[in-house]
């Protein structure tokens, strides 16, 4: 016999349709809950009311799952297939209680009883609107989101019906709690209670905390003793009043803060959703799942993505509310605090941070304890660690700032696990990307605006595919725990003194941030077939020798991964071909011989960026084909010592990580073996004979590490032949010689000569030891670098290795 709640939720089937409109959180379901069909399926849920039930039954349907309104039979026990938690609240009287008790222990019971059964226990939570409400607030008919009245939810059913959230957790095995535990009321109470935490943490995850009021917010902050102090010491140095000074610490309170309004992410939801079918083919998410793990287990999340445009704001925020989350405070450059586009981001949750707090010990003060205060209240928040948005496609080197803040916080004695979440992102078209190369030649940044915004809007086409890869996670007590094991003992003095340890670890926290970021790359068609072309002089192949190389890549990248994280472009290579074309990246040209595909000269520049995005994964094997073009007969161990040797300074410019160092260049070398690029006589190695297309493909590959190479040629030997240099002329002088080497060489790459590559690999050779600093703070070379130096000049090609020697040698 169907119970009252069954008989109505049959009834709301058809005429809440039109009413309500579901986001399934995770896609696909099937796949993440991985259910056994051989055995019965319950559902487990918080409230008890018919509109869920009839939801939760139609988005059952739909994906091919049981009803959670059918009841099951477990030998000869019929139990509803679906337990509820709580009853909802009453307009009067008291509230009465569930059977969840009775319904939990008879399914315990009947496990008991036969050994075959092993139920599968599904959490559901059925959200009405994302909605976290409001601090100290009164809580009337519409704010009881936990268990509304009947009257309530039918206002919220009409209200927030189209914005509904139904979030499937994974199974949960019956068969596997009893045989830890005693089949009684105290392991039924135990199951319902571990599910109720579940629930809560669900909706937080979803909603995020309860937002406080702005105006008692800023109170509470401007009472903080940390910013007392900051305030009185404001007032000393500029010889005002506390008053005076108080309002300075206000307003720039309102500068930064952000002002968060769920009304705003709606609109923004559907903004977003147009916006993106007409820039984007598709959006490419990956590894998402490891947002909901963090959040199963009570974590706070911080997001440290990459940043490569200024779409990176609103697709990352786009891409987590879609994965059921609630999207993040979004530490967002002061620049786009413009009107009206900095009221929209400061409404979807964006704080705004000045570039540089140097000189403003206020300001640091303030954006320092409204940070902390982020933190302590569990909202989730995201900031890009390289400050800015990379103009060449590589990421930048991390600026530590804000990582500092969030080690700072955690030191203040938040009780919950923090972990940084690194997110590559990345496009098969940047929107800026033709201003990011009139900047590396020199031309000024231009101010945003909404003038900006409008001119960006008529240019509006198709852009291909976006890509968001989520990295593996760090936990940041836990890399507390062993970069700093008795960091604890700082918490008490955290205001006052600043640990030891902290700058060092920090700068370890940040670059292995960068690290895993690169781990999690995502390959696309672009930025393979550029990878691919701008290796040739005319940045041109006959669409045969594309199709070769293409697919030697894939499978390089297959069989002998940078690591588990990159992603592979779907599809075959053809497709990758075809859909270039689509998007005028490269241009066909066509004779009695067959297709060719090439690139303008001014494709050929915008181009280099998307190779930038990935030319990490392809740089050892790159060194490994230079190596054996080079000196051919080479033996595997002299491979791996050349590339050791590079190492440290391809680590600190591209970030390179890798757990099985040998292993790796050992499947590199494998797979240039099979694809016949290479040859094994003996133990020595050489490159396939000239006349074999494999050659071909080698001198392809190796041309990806040509620019470093030589960039590495260039400063080594002007330090080994002409060091002492002050680190100022060094850069300068590596810069020009750049510039000569690319006018005599025709390279076309914007990032050749860039002054900041160059100050990078500096830092690189200093913190290596290469080079030390004497007593005048100039630059000398160490014994260990003529090795080094020897084994770059070794790698060049000679008419490049001339240029460089015969250029440096006139330097006096």
């Amino acid at each position: 016999m169907l119970k009252p709640m069954t008989w109505l939720a049959k009834l709301l089937y058809w005429p809440l349709k039109p009413l309500v409109r579901c986001k399934i959180v995770p896609e696909p379901v099937a796949e993440n809950l991985a259910l056994d069909p051989k055995q019965p399926v319950f559902y487990i849920s918080r409230t008890a009311s018919s509109s869920d039930l009839a939801t939760l039954a139609r988005v059952c349907h739909k994906l091919g799952l049981p009803d959670p309104m059918d009841p099951v039979q477990l030998g000869n026990t019929t139990l509803s297939r679906t337990i509820f938690l709580e009853q909802p609240r009453v307009l009067w009287g008291s509230r009465a209680s569930t059977d969840a008790l009775q319904q939990g222990l008879a399914l315990l019971q009947a496990h008991q009883r036969d050994p075959n059964f092993s139920a599968q226990l599904i959490p559901v939570s059925v959200l009405w609107g994302r909605a976290p409400g409001k601090e100290d607030s009164v809580k009337s008919m519409l704010g009881e989101s936990e268990s509304p009245s009947w009257l309530a939810k039918l206002f919220i059913v009409l209200i927030s019906g189209r914005h509904t959230l139904v979030r499937f957790s994974k199974a949960v095995s019956v068969r596997q709690i009893i045989e830890n535990a005693t089949v009684n009321e105290d392991t039924a109470h135990k199951l319902l209670r571990v599910a109720r935490f579940h629930f809560y943490r669900q909706r937080l995850a979803a909603t995020g905390p309860k937002l406080p009021d702005r105006a008692a917010l800023f109170n509470s902050l401007l009472a903080s003793d940390a910013l007392k102090k900051a305030i009185e010491e404001e007032a000393q140095s500029k010889k005002i009043s506390i008053r005076e000074a108080r309002a300075e610490a206000l307003k720039l309170l309102e500068e930064i803060a952000a002002d968060y309004r769920e009304s705003t992410l709606r609109v923004g939801d559907r903004f977003l959703g147009w916006l993106w079918k007409k820039l984007y083919s598709g959006l490419k998410i990956n590894n998402g799942q490891v947002l909901t793990d963090l959040v199963q287990k009570g974590h706070e999340i911080v997001y440290v993505p990459c940043h490569r445009s200024h779409m990176d704001y609103l697709l990352l925020s786009y891409v987590i509310y879609h994965q059921g989350l609630a999207p993040p405070h979004i530490a967002a450059g002061i620049n786009l605090n413009f009107w009206p586009v900095g009221t929209f981001f400061r409404r979807g949750g964006a704080f705004f941070i000045r570039r540089s707090f140097s000189g403003e010990k206020l300001y640091s003060a303030v954006f320092r304890e409204y940070l902390s205060q982020l933190f302590s209240k569990g909202y989730p928040v995201k900031y890009y660690s390289e400050g800015g948005r990379s103009r060449t496609g590589r990421l930048l080197q991390p600026k530590t700032g804000m990582l500092a803040m969030t080690v700072q916080a955690v030191l203040r004695g938040i009780d919950r696990p923090i972990s940084l979440v690194p997110v590559y992102l990345g496009y098969e078209h940047v929107m800026e990307v033709n201003t990011y190369l009139t900047e590396l030649k020199g031309s000024s940044k231009k101010k945003e605006s909404i003038g900006g915004v409008f001119s960006a809007a008529r240019k509006l086409r198709d852009y291909g595919y976006g890509y968001v890869n989520f990295g593996q996670p760090i936990s940041l007590n836990a890399f507390l725990n062993q970069q700093a094991p008795d960091w604890r003992a700082s918490i008490e003095t955290a205001d006052t003194q600043k640990p030891a340890w902290l700058n060092p670890a920090v700068a370890t926290l940040a670059t292995e941030i960068m690290q895993r970021i690169n781990q999690a790359a995502a390959l696309n068609s672009i930025n393979l077939i550029a990878t691919c072309l701008l290796a040739t002089r005319q940045h041109s192949l006959t669409r045969q020798e594309l199709t070769t190389q293409l697919e030697f890549y894939r499978n390089l990248q297959h069989y002998a991964p940078y690591h588990p994280g990159v992603t592979l472009p779907e599809g075959s290579v053809s497709q990758w071909i075809d859909h270039a074309i689509n998007l005028k990246k490269v241009e066909v040209s066509q004779d009695s011989f067959g297709q060719i595909i090439q690139l303008t000269p001014e494709n050929a520049i915008l181009l280099s960026y998307y190779r930038n995005n990935v030319c990490h994964l392809f740089m050892l094997p790159a060194i490994l084909a230079t190596a054996l073009l080079q000196h051919p007969g080479l033996t595997k161990v002299q491979l791996v010592n050349i590339c050791q040797l590079l190492q440290p300074l391809l680590q600190h410019e591209l970030f390179l990580q890798l757990e099985h160092f040998n292993d790796y260049i050992s499947q590199v070398l494998e797979q240039l073996q099979k694809h016949q690029l290479i040859e094994a006589q003996g133990q020595s190695l050489q490159a396939a004979p000239v006349q074999q297309a494999g050659h071909f493909m080698l001198e392809l590959l190796a041309h990806n590490a040509q620019d470093v190479l030589q960039r590495y040629a260039v400063v080594l030997n002007l330090l080994q032949l002409h060091s002492p240099l002050t680190r100022a002329d060094l850069e300068q002088q590596s810069h020009e010689l750049a510039q000569r080497l690319s006018t005599l060489h025709g390279i076309s790459s914007p990032e050749y000569h860039d002054k900041q590559l160059f100050a990078t690999l500096i830092n690189a050779l200093r913190e290596a030891g290469y080079c030390t600093s004497n007593d005048q703070n100039e630059l000398e070379a160490t014994a260990i670098l003529l090795p080094l130096q020897q084994t770059v000049n070794g790698l060049l090609r000679a008419d490049v290795l001339q240029t460089v020697l015969s250029i440096v040698k006139k330097k006096v």
